[in-house]
């Protein structure tokens, strides 16, 4: 999903093999590209455990950085229901891309940029297995593929040793009201302040 504003103040690191290619210029581009050596960290071993696969969501994802103040969002396919008339997503029909605003990409620190796009990549996943990203039967801090996605790169932060303090910084988004905000926490086991 689209996040504006600054970036949180993150102080943890992503594992030193992670790389952001930040001088790319704007446009459409492969994910190794942006993040070249991404498919060898152990962290993508963990998110597709099957090299073939792995290799498959890797070779056919783009990235694709936008001048618009947003973080990063998986392109859909066509305009969500819920977003008609008040947000205007980048479209990639039969492929799989993950748009990425220009401050987010060059400027973010390392650590959260790491956690977006893994975050991302679930997303990906789960459409390809199928699932509605957008699915508005659910809250968003209640929604089984944001669940899914954000578990995933709390438990990768939490490998590196991630503090609960960066992780609540991490996980206050601004399109949720604090009592999403409280919800998404608890389902994390990351502490309310």
């Amino acid at each position: 999903m689209p996040r504006a504003g600054a970036a949180p103040k993150m102080t943890g690191k992503p594992p030193s093999a992670f790389r952001i290619q930040r001088d790319l210029p704007l446009g459409r581009h492969p994910l190794l590209l942006a993040f070249p050596g991404l498919d060898r960290l152990d962290t993508a071993e963990r998110h597709e455990p099957d090299a073939k696969k792995r290799a498959r969501l890797h070779a056919g994802t783009f990235v694709e950085i936008v001048p618009e103040d947003v973080w990063m969002y998986v392109a859909p396919h066509e305009v969500p229901k819920g977003a008609r008339g008040r947000w205007k997503p980048v479209l990639s029909e039969g492929s799989d891309c993950i748009v990425i605003g220009e401050q987010h990409f060059r400027s973010s620190p390392e650590l959260i940029v790491f956690m977006d796009i893994f975050h991302e990549l679930c997303h990906i996943r789960q459409r390809q297995a199928g699932l509605e990203l957008w699915d508005d039967h659910y809250g968003y801090a209640e929604r089984p593929t944001e669940v899914e996605a954000y578990r995933f790169v709390i438990d990768e932060a939490r490998r590196l040793g991630v503090k609960d303090d960066i992780l609540r910084d991490y996980l206050k988004v601004e399109w949720i009201d604090r009592k999403e905000y409280r919800l998404l926490l608890r389902t994390m086991d990351v502490p309310v302040e």
